[in-house]
Formats: C-alpha cells, structure tokens, sequence
C-alpha cells in the first residue's frame, strides 16, 4: 500500500471512533430518557486490496483500507420485550380488577356514612318488637317504616352499581379509542422507520423507541403478539385478530346495545353487514367479538391479560338481577359488578316475598287448581277468594303485601271455578316470569306498599275474633332466623336473611384481598422482568465513560498514525527534491 492510501486507513479510524463517539454521548444524554434504548456502533473493514495469489500460500497478500461505521443498532431482548409485555398486561388485568373490587365494597359497605346492614338489622328489631306487641299502631309503623327505609337504601346500593357499570361502559369506549390511536401512531412509525433505513445507512432508533413505548402501553391494555420484518415494520395482533399488518390498521369497532347502553367490542373485517335505510352499516357482530368473555379466567391460559378486557368483564352486558342466578349463573358469574348485582338483588327478593308470603297466609291466601272462564288452567296457583274486607286484606278484598312491584300488580281479579266446583271471583298472584322484568320483585322494581305507608295500621295484626295475632308476628321473626338462602349455586353455605348480607360482604372482601394478592405478586414479576429487560437495553454511565475512554485511545491512535505517515512522506519528499 502507498503511504497516501496509509493515510486514507487513518481518516477512516478517525471518521469511525468519531461517530462511535456520537453515539456514546447520544446514550449519556439519553440516560434517564425513559423508553431510551441504549444504542452499539457496529464497525465493519473496507474491502480489501489483492496484492498477489499464491496457491502454495494459506491465503492471499491482502493490504486493508481500513475501517467504517457499519451502523447503529439498538440493543433490545426480543424475549425480554415478549414477556414484559406479556406480563404488564397480565399486571393491568388484575389492577383493574382490584379497583373493580374496591369500588363494589365501597358501594356496599358505606353509603352516605352509613353501612348498609344497620338498616337490615334495624327492619330485623322492628320484626322483634312487632312480635312483643303486634297490635299496636306503634310497633306496626316502626315495621313499615324501617322496611322503606330499607328499600330505599337497597334502590341507592343497586343505583350505585348499575351508575359504575355506566361508568366504566364510558372508560371501555375511552380505551378503545385508544388502542385504535396506538395502532395508527404505530402504523405511521413503521412508514416512517421503513423510509429511513432504506437507504441501508441511517437507523431510525428513536422512532424505535417511541414505537417501543407505544407497543408498552399498548400491551397494558389488550393481549398482544408481535413481530418486525426485515423491512422494520412492526406488525401486531390483538387476541390473535391481526391489528396492524402491512399498511393497514384495523381499527376494533364498538356495536350500540340499544337496551342496555352497552358496547361491545368487534373486529368490522371479521363481522358481516346490511345498509339500512340511512345508508349506514348495521353489523351482526356473532363470531367477530374481540374478547370471548365466556372462557374460563385463568394464567395457565393466557386469558388474564389487558386492563380492557378486565373492564369488559367487570361490567357485564345487561343490568342483573336475581333471576340470572335462578336461570344461567355461568352468564354472570365471571363479571363482578353483575354477579354482586345479582346477589344483592337475590337478598332483597329472598326477604320481600318471604314477607309477603307471611301476610298472604294470614290473610287466608290457598294454593289450588283455578279453571279460567277461558278454559286456561292455573295449576299450583296461589289465590283469596274476593270479599268485602277481612283480616290483611284492603278495602277491595285483595290480600295486603308489604312489598308491591312498580310497574304490575302483584295480584289480578278474574272470575274461575276452583278445585271444588265453586264459580267465583279471586284475587290471583301473579307469578314471576324471568323473561319479563316488569314481573319480578327485584330491587328496581320492588317498593313498600305505598297504602301502608300512609296508614301501617291497616296491618292491623288483630284476627277477627279481636285477639292479637301472635302466630304472623312469630312467622315474621322465624323467617329471619332461618338458615335457608345461598349466595350463588356454587355456594353450599345456608345462611338467614340476617347473615346473607355479611356473607355477601365477606365474598367481596375475600375476592378483593385475593386479586389485590394477585395483583401484587404480579407486579414484582414485572419489576423482575422489567429490571432483566433494563440490564439489556438501558444505558449505564459507567459502561458508556469506559466505552467513551476507549474510542478516544482510538481516535488518538488513529490520529498519531496519520502524524506518522505524514511525518513518513514529508521526510520522502524532502530527501528527494533537495
């Protein structure tokens, strides 16, 4: 090699340490940059000069031509990346869970200073005192008093319940429209990455960063996979539905429950479609759900993962009421609002028919056969044959109930014959129908007798004869004591009225302490993850001043090489041309 192409090595050595250099203060100012990624110089030789070939020779006589900077790659774990991310969601899920649970127990326990279960205990000593003096006007108006009180308090808890599932209805859109932000932001960053490294020079490290960051976030709030093609585009998949690929975002659509108010989550590629007559899409979403909410919650599954889908569970798809446990439990089981709505509605329903049913036997209610005058035949029907008056019935003969529905009557007047041949007039229950929720004595439908509130004395609690009636007072008070309610069919425990409400305080308690348990243990396997992922791709000051103090020997190198080489041809040509 000539001594100039000697000097060209040399330039080379400087132009190289000196962008290695760059790098390595890019890292330090970077440092507490958070989502930086520590970025290497990779260096590579310039080709190669074939000097002469020699078969007898191991190798050719090569002379160098120095070295050049390759490019700047980003130190980064994929696997690191994959179960951080992983693990964040996870992390999120039960987060989200836990504020859920914190959030129902609030609902539950406390409600305007006050917890709930002082009014049931306080409508339980009205029924013991009724029971010593069940004639008096006194003791009757406590009873039908403390009942209202109850019920009021009973709509403000369901109230609540029903304005959280609201609530987090308007965070589920809020989110969405999120993850569908990420997704373009990630879209355009691939654009933007792809045109800066064709050329095969530069690399878009900082747009990696921030595209990084964003598949962090973007992992907290849904269960994603991803991957990069040689290209550099990320491509993405949310539940394993494609959601970035190649130049497009699929954004997830939301479909309008009219009745409830609910979204739902759909992927619009995955869903077919009809034009109505406004010239807008109506979706039928079967089959094209983001979230399947009726698999079994489990880590073993991977079906615990994404602060979203835990908001789409915890807030169910309808109001719920008792019925839903009478009729398909699993349907409500894994939402936590909808289950404890459930629950406490199944309570408030347990204690106003058993109540009503009380009345109904002293006011001479029978269970029979009725013939309509149609032909229809009520089997097991529950009825009072019409009169004038009587013993806990009203001014229309109809049996008195403490407890009367909103929106239908609890009894209907129509004319059959009974078991026995008799035609006549009767005062009919209307039986429930879970189908219909105008029917139910649920929370939202079910208030104190409005009759009885102006004037409790129509109780009466006085037989025909005049003597007091002691045997309804005492059904009133056994009624509180016995132990035949469960929770949920998965619950074997018999509880009263009395103890339904601790144990429904106890289960909420108990599933807040196990997700926040969880939720815990969960975040230390992220800061586990996360400080394994940090020892890979963060910068260390002390490593980047040790790699800074090596590039600059580098660069010195370099430089007192080419002084050599000059100080080489300036003697040459000062010799020569004396």
């Amino acid at each position: 090699m000539s001594l100039w192409g000697a000097l060209y090595v040399g330039a080379s050595g400087l132009k190289t340490s000196q962008n290695a250099l760059n790098t390595v203060a890019h890292n330090l100012s970077n440092a507490d940059t958070k989502g930086y990624t520590r970025q290497q110089i990779l260096q590579s030789d310039l080709r190669y000069n074939t000097l002469s070939k020699s078969d007898s020779a191991i190798s050719y006589q090569q002379v160098g031509l120095g070295t050049v900077y390759s490019r700047s790659k980003q130190v980064r774990d994929f696997f690191l990346d994959q179960s951080f991310r992983r693990e964040s969601g996870r992390s999120m899920f039960y987060q989200v869970s836990t504020e859920v649970m914190d959030e129902v127990e609030f609902q539950l326990g406390e409600l305007n200073g006050e917890a709930f279960e002082k009014d049931i205990t306080d409508l339980w000593t009205a029924v013991q005192e009724l029971a010593k003096d069940p004639a008096s006007t006194v003791t009757q108006g406590l009873f039908v008093q403390r009942a209202s009180e109850l019920m009021t308090r009973a709509h403000g808890i369901y109230d609540g319940l029903a304005t959280y599932q609201d609530r987090l209805n308007e965070q589920i859109v809020q989110q969405v429209d999120k993850v569908n932000s990420y997704g373009h932001q990630i879209l355009e960053l691939n654009d933007t990455i792809r045109s800066i490294e064709a050329g095969g020079v530069e690399s878009a490290n900082d747009y990696r960063d921030t595209r990084n960051r964003l598949l962090d976030e973007l992992a907290e709030l849904v269960d994603i996979t991803f991957s990069e093609d040689a290209m550099g585009n990320v491509a993405v998949r949310i539940e394993g539905v494609d959601f970035v690929k190649g130049d497009t975002c699929f954004d997830i659509g939301l479909d309008l429950d009219e009745s409830t108010g609910f979204y739902t989550a759909f992927w619009p590629q995955n869903a077919t479609y009809t034009i109505n007559s406004n010239g807008f899409r109506d979706y039928n979403i079967e089959g094209a759900r983001v979230f399947d909410l009726n698999r079994e919650i489990s880590s073993d599954k991977q079906t615990d993962i994404g602060g979203l889908k835990a908001m789409f569970l915890a807030r169910g798809d309808h109001r719920a009421n008792y019925s839903d446990i009478e009729t398909n439990y699993d349907s409500v089981s894994q939402s936590v609002v909808m289950n404890i709505q459930a629950e406490f509605d199944q309570m408030i329903h347990f204690l106003t028919t058993e109540i009503n049913k009380v009345l109904e036997n002293a006011a001479g209610v029978k269970t029979g056969t009725l013939t309509l005058e149609d032909g229809t035949v009520l089997q097991n029907a529950r009825y009072a044959e019409m009169d004038d008056g009587g013993y806990m019935r009203d001014q229309n003969g109809r049996p008195l109930q403490l407890f009367t529905k909103n929106l239908t009557d609890g009894y209907k007047k129509v004319r059959a014959t009974d078991e026995n041949g008799v035609t006549a007039e009767y005062w009919v229950y209307q039986e429930e129908d879970p189908a219909v929720t105008e029917s139910l004595y649920s929370v939202s439908n079910t208030r104190v007798n409005q009759e009885l509130m102006q004037k409790p004395s129509l109780l009466g609690f006085r037989k025909e004869d005049g003597s007091e009636d002691i045997e309804t007072a005492e059904a009133l008070k056994d009624l509180f004591t016995q132990e035949k309610y469960v929770l949920n069919p998965n619950v074997r425990k018999r509880t009263s009225i009395v103890g339904y409400y601790s144990d429904l305080v106890a289960q909420v308690a108990n599933s807040g302490y196990v997700y926040k348990a969880i939720y815990e243990n969960q975040q230390s396997t992220v800061e586990y993850t996360e400080n394994a992922r940090d020892q890979v791709s963060s910068v260390s000051s002390e490593d980047e001043l040790s790699t800074m103090i090596k590039l600059q020997n580098a660069y010195n190198a370099s430089s007192r090489y080419i002084n050599a080489v000059s100080e080489m041809l300036e003697h040459i040509i000062t010799t020569l041309f004396r």
